[in-house]
């Protein structure tokens, strides 16, 4: 796959920054980058020309390219860390409601 065929394929959002007066550009792919613009199709050019040059980077310093999100494959399965304490109280509520805790916490989300 070609860098310009992977920036296609990148996640972008384009917000409105009423601190700077202009739309601003992020990759989630790559969160260190951003770019501005007077339009928000100016700010997602730019953003995508920011992101093309720094694969190039990347490439001619054999580092790793980051896969687009919408290229990963996800299972459905979610691993968490969490206090003790949470955990008990996530047990006791979803207890409490009368479904799974993997019901309860889904319905929170």
């Amino acid at each position: 796959m070609t860098s310009r065929d992977l920036v296609d394929k990148y996640t972008y959002r384009v917000e409105w920054s009423e601190e700077d007066n202009t739309h601003v550009a992020h990759c989630l792919e790559f969160p260190s980058l951003m770019a501005h613009g007077a339009t928000a199709g100016v700010a997602l050019n730019e953003i995508e020309n920011v992101v093309q040059e720094s694969i190039k980077w990347m490439e001619e310093d054999n580092e790793v390219i980051p896969e687009p999100l919408g290229l990963k494959h996800f299972n459905g399965n979610l691993t968490l860390r969490i206090p003790r304490a949470v955990h008990r109280e996530l047990a006791i509520r979803s207890a409490e409601e009368g479904v799974s805790m993997n019901k309860y916490i889904l319905a929170r989300i």
